[in-house]
């Protein structure tokens, strides 16, 4: 999860890539978005398929898949060819990150079904992690070391986490089928099958994914672009700071948002365990409403970076949150497919969110702190939309072991 995660550094890249190929920022974003539709979309069929391979078949081709987009990344750059840099860090990238996604994720729970909040919250914490390790760690000594070569940094970038990903893969199992939360290693049957699609189509269902949505739209958004948005904002507060400080105050803002995205999954997902997940649900919305507003008249660094953090760790609750929500509602026997389908709410609010941001900037390019206002009031209006769909729904309460 931490390897995969690092897909949300992909600010750390956003401007320097407008910079050296000359395109534009909805251009390049277009990356970012696509890998997070592809994650969405192939984490929703490696949902249906887990309980027929088990969780380590996906785990490895994940892995693979995974590293080979950044390699095809590589290759793009080299060629300058935007429709391959789609395919392969968006597409085939994206795929590796739903496959590598889901599973552990929908294993854990199997493991500690008595703590399914805390466990399910803890394993998605790394996946908020990446951002820290590729944009303080990883991606900077890389550009030192090649000396800015883009194509040289996303080599090395593919061979070492298609190396660690598999390794961490090849240890990733289900528990003995020793009790009811656990006794479904084996095919799903045609029987649970008609279920989980009767259920994908119900009203709790549709809010759920609605609500997941309309967090996550927020928060990507921001995610896709807080290196370049904390970047105007520090140089309109301070002319005088150069590129290259402005692009290292960026990569700390990415680094200090990862810690919160990271915790808040942790956080947040413990914290449902004793207020309820719909609870949880509401407090992570509500919160962000004000957030935003702030942010939106803000122009000093330190609070926007702060309400940067603040929305990260929200963000990054809503992940925490969902896996043991759909527990609760769906059981643990329906949960890899319902769970992975729900996901598909991260592919529509990734191409939607930093979209959203890009088309502001373009239209902008002379005014960022007018494109930032249109951008962060859109996102009070989703949660708030968000909010208010949460009234409709019903939570329900499961005992720990049943399905």
């Amino acid at each position: 999860m931490l390897n995969l995660g690092t897909v949300y550094a992909w600010s750390f890249f956003q401007k320097p890539l407008c910079e050296t190929y000359g395109w534009s920022n909805s251009q390049v974003v277009w990356t970012f978005s696509l890998a997070i539709c592809f994650l969405g979309l192939s984490a929703a069929a490696g949902g249906l398929i887990l309980p027929k391979t088990g969780p380590r078949p996906l785990a490895l081709a994940g892995a693979v898949l995974f590293g080979s987009g950044y390699l095809l990344a590589a290759l793009a750059l080299q060629m300058h060819l935007l429709p391959l840099l789609y395919l392969g860090y968006g597409v085939v990238g994206g795929i590796g990150l739903g496959l590598g996604y889901v599973t552990p994720v929908a294993t854990v729970s199997r493991w500690f079904p008595d703590h399914r909040g805390l466990a399910t919250g803890t394993v998605v914490m790394g996946f908020g992690f990446g951002a820290l390790l590729m944009s303080k760690v990883i991606a900077p000594f890389l550009l030192r070391s090649v000396g800015g070569d883009m194509v040289l940094a996303f080599t090395v970038m593919g061979v070492l986490f298609l190396a660690l990903s598999l390794a961490s893969a090849a240890f990733i199992r289900n528990p003995p089928a020793a009790s009811p939360a656990n006794a479904t290693a084996g095919d799903l049957p045609d029987s649970d099958a008609a279920t989980a699609g009767s259920r994908i189509a119900s009203k709790s269902f549709v809010l759920m994914w609605l609500i997941f949505f309309c967090n996550i739209f927020a928060g990507i958004a921001l995610i896709g672009f807080q290196s370049p948005l904390f970047q105007d904002v520090c140089a309109k507060y301070d002319p005088g700071l150069g590129r290259e400080t402005l692009a290292g105050y960026g990569g700390t803002l990415i680094a200090a948002s990862s810690v919160f995205n990271g915790i808040g999954r942790f956080l947040w997902g413990a914290l449902s365990d004793r207020l309820g997940r719909l609870l949880a649900f509401r407090l992570i919305l509500a919160s962000q409403i004000a957030a935003f507003a702030v942010l939106m008249q803000t122009a000093h660094p330190w609070l926007f970076a702060t309400l940067v953090c603040y929305i990260l760790l929200c963000y990054g609750g809503g992940f925490g949150t969902m896996p043991s929500f759909v527990l609760d509602m769906f059981g643990a026997r329906l949960m890899p497919a319902v769970y992975g389908t729900i996901l598909t709410a991260w592919s529509a609010a990734g191409i939607a969110g930093p979209q959203l941001v890009a088309m502001m900037k373009d239209r902008f390019p002379g005014q960022p702190a007018l494109a930032s206002f249109y951008s962060f009031a859109t996102a009070i209006c989703f949660l708030g939309t968000g909010m208010l769909l949460s009234l409709f729904l019903k939570e329900r309460r499961r005992e720990p072991c049943c399905s």
